[in-house]
């Protein structure tokens, strides 16, 4: 059996690892036209930034292919002839398949702005995004980044590291507020200002302006503003990276429509990672989930239902992270940008401005549902485990210690936030001194709730 999958990013790898684990006779072909070998993507910011070399980011030698029987090929898939299970290169050439993954990814979104096909004008999403922000900070005395999500605040992180002013335009009124609660955005706002970033909300870019050569001189305002630049980085979100699947048969709506076992519409053939649109989410969440540990999910499941063990696709808990700067932000479970009527959330923050805590709970049951936190680190398994076990945030207050996942010597809040409860509620409860590894093995091993 020939298994072809079209992407090399972290859901095609992981199929294809799984698979070969699985079984030890199948074909697999991994094609993609963006590198020669899987990298991490979420690294690239710190190759630009000297941190890494590129072939720092490639978790796995070069050897490891053709040890494990993956063959790597990089070409163009410019359309998919599913009748007669073929992909058509563009080199001509044409790969036959008996199972088929699209795992593609995605594209940084543009909206049709007059100039947005300049030159120095990209997202940052693939390899060769990064290669031409590299070519156009050669001399270069402005970019503007446009789009006030995770990309725009890495591009501006990287531009910053060379000494090249930033102006940020976002069109929100506040950074993120699409996710982030209100103090944790302001949070954030004044964080980017402080690194000297030009941080513009409630603006938006309404045109590229052209050097005269092609390249860009300037971008034009909502507002009427112009802004000279040389660098325009557009991170307005991204989408599916479809476009050579209209005539395959495969239906997609944003994305490769998929059900709970990640197969389309067509037999043989799948859909994972960033381009797969779930057709049934999982309550709470999102048909399309661009995430990295998604991706490595589908990955896993895929190759699990290829090779004959059924299984359905289950995210499980909510989870990501990222880094705005030098503050490191998690989220565990569900943290709405608004908290609903029938939720609240216990919130503290550090005199400092630049870490805090979140506690969101059922005002029904006083069950937690997600956590918060900037600037301090929790364990993922303990605060999956107190929401999958819909534990009380008392009883998570008392042993919030053993979520702490802070080095040793940093200083711990915990008491703090335990003062905090008590001067709204009146209700002093006590922190249990369970700390350090052994502490975190016995929660988990635990077989009765912290209720």
């Amino acid at each position: 059996m020939h298994i072809a999958i079209i992407g090399n990013g972290i859901s095609g790898i992981t199929a294809a690892r799984v698979l070969r684990q699985l079984s030890d006779s199948c074909q697999i072909t991994v094609i993609s036209a963006e590198s020669d070998y899987f990298f991490s993507r979420t690294a690239l910011m710190y190759v630009y930034m000297g941190h890494l070399r590129f072939q720092d980011t490639q978790p796995y030698e070069t050897w490891f292919w053709k040890k494990n029987r993956i063959t790597l090929k990089k070409v163009q898939i410019q359309s998919i002839d599913t009748a007669s299970k073929s992909l058509l290169c563009n080199s001509g050439e044409h790969i036959t398949y008996d199972k088929l993954i699209i795992a593609t990814g995605s594209k940084s979104n543009k909206f049709d702005w007059p100039g947005q096909n300049l030159q120095n004008v990209h997202g940052l999403y693939s390899l060769q995004d990064l290669e031409s922000m590299e070519r156009g900070s050669a001399g270069l005395q402005r970019a503007v980044i446009v789009g006030g999500g995770l990309i725009g605040i890495e591009m501006a992180e990287m531009f910053h590291s060379r000494h090249i002013p930033v102006t940020f335009l976002v069109r929100e009124s506040s950074f993120w507020n699409v996710t982030l609660p209100p103090e944790e955005s302001a949070m954030i706002n004044r964080h980017i200002r402080e690194y000297g970033i030009d941080l513009r909300l409630n603006t938006e870019l309404k045109e590229i302006v052209d050097d005269g050569t092609g390249s860009v001189a300037a971008v034009l305002t909502n507002t009427g503003e112009r802004i000279d630049c040389g660098y325009v980085g557009l991170t307005v979100g991204v989408s599916p990276n479809i476009d050579f699947l209209p005539g395959s048969g495969i239906a997609t709506k944003r994305g490769v429509l998929v059900n709970d076992f990640l197969q389309t519409n067509l037999p043989d053939v799948y859909a994972i990672g960033d381009c797969a649109e779930l057709q049934n989410p999982a309550p709470g969440r999102r048909a399309i989930e661009p995430v990295w540990y998604t991706g490595r999910m589908m990955g896993e499941t895929v190759a699990h239902n290829i090779s004959g063990k059924t299984t359905a696709y289950q995210p499980g808990i909510w989870f990501n992270s990222a880094k705005f700067f030098d503050i490191e932000y998690q989220v565990y479970g569900m943290v709405p940008p608004q908290i609903p009527g029938d939720q609240s959330s216990m919130y503290w923050e550090h005199p400092d401005g630049k870490k805090s805590i979140r506690i969101v709970y059922d005002n029904a049951t006083s069950a937690v549902l997600g956590f918060n936190l900037m600037g301090i680190r929790y364990r993922q398994e303990v605060c999956e485990r107190w929401i999958s076990e819909n534990t009380s945030l008392e009883a998570v207050l008392q042993n919030l210690s053993l979520a702490n996942f802070d080095p040793e010597f940093y200083d711990q809040y915990e008491p703090a936030l335990l003062e905090q409860y008590a001067q709204q509620t009146g209700k002093k409860l006590a922190l249990r001194k369970k700390r350090g590894l052994s502490g975190v093995i016995q929660f988990l091993g635990a077989i009765t709730k912290w209720q």
